[in-house]
């Protein structure tokens, strides 16, 4: 019965979407997600967030959500397995997104995994885990140590799944999750190794459950995502990423999953990846969502 009520919640909800894109002063910069490939490991059953790898081309890297081992996934664009890395001295209290991009040294490229989730608002301290990118088939399947940034909020303790990573000016930008409105955060570059940071509130977005979001190889281009829809915005020269969350977003072509959180955009910019965790009577399948390159983004 639970399977048939959630067929039929993605049904609706996909329905309404299909309705609000027929719109006649809608024209859409991306094509609806078609899929790519099931998620082959089977180590990966609550995967919470993906990256495109940039050492790796055409591979993306994924995690488990809260309680599991520190260690992360590579995979293909076609979901299969290309290898399980263990972070060195990481730990998972509950990781929640990943990100690629720049770092210190100018001659890597580094992951950035989220251990931002507080489900009952009981953590004080969250960590940004930092860590130089593995290469696929490394057999060691050990990652280099990683490098553990820790931060607070200015107000109190927060939930949050969604942390981008600026490739342009290496700041950090974190979302908390519940609220009606939910507050935006900055931990700008270079964050601390040896100490704590508190983040610097930038105010408010008028979404909520914002479960993952990405910006795009160029810094151009900034994704969010919720359960029920994909929202996006382009970036103006010299603007920084809140100054470009001020303007309106601009809703994505977008089927819900069953419990998606993951997404990221490939690094050739062509398009994104959604994926969702498993739940029952659902695989995860990874969906790539295509740049519709006849449309103006402007």
């Amino acid at each position: 019965m639970k399977n048939l009520i959630l067929i039929g919640v993605i049904l609706i909800a996909a329905l309404c979407s299909i309705e609000y894109f027929q719109a006649k002063d809608y024209q859409p910069l991306f094509t609806y997600g078609e899929i790519n490939g099931k998620v082959e490991s089977p180590l990966v059953n609550e995967a919470s967030g993906i990256a495109a790898s940039i050492r790796n081309p055409g591979m993306i890297w994924t995690h488990n959500d809260s309680g599991g081992q520190p260690r992360v996934f590579l995979m293909d664009e076609q979901g299969k397995h290309r290898g399980t890395y263990h972070l060195r001295n990481g730990v998972n209290r509950d990781w929640e997104d990943m990100a690629t991009g720049p770092g210190p040294d100018p001659d890597k490229t580094y992951l950035y995994i989220a251990e931002t989730g507080s489900n009952y608002g009981q953590f004080p301290y969250f960590h940004i885990f930092r860590v130089a990118e593995p290469l696929a088939g490394d057999t060691a399947n050990v990652t280099e140590v990683v490098d553990w940034l820790t931060f607070t909020y200015p107000d109190g303790t927060n939930d949050s799944e969604c942390l981008l990573v600026d490739p342009l000016t290496k700041d950090f930008y974190i979302f908390t999750k519940k609220e009606p409105n939910v507050g935006v955060y900055r931990y700008p570059y270079p964050q601390p190794k040896q100490e704590s940071e508190t983040l610097i509130k930038l105010g408010t977005i008028p979404f909520s459950h914002i479960v993952g979001g990405d910006i795009s190889p160029d810094g151009k281009e900034i994704l969010l995502k919720t359960y029920d829809k994909v929202l996006y915005w382009k970036r103006k020269e010299g603007e920084s990423i809140w100054e470009a969350l001020q303007r309106k977003a601009t809703k994505l072509p977008y089927i819900p999953e069953p419990q998606g959180e993951a997404i990221c955009w490939k690094k050739d910019g062509s398009g994104f990846y959604t994926l969702s965790e498993e739940t029952t009577g659902f695989e995860a399948i990874l969906y790539f969502h295509k740049r519709n390159g006849n449309i103006s983004e402007e």
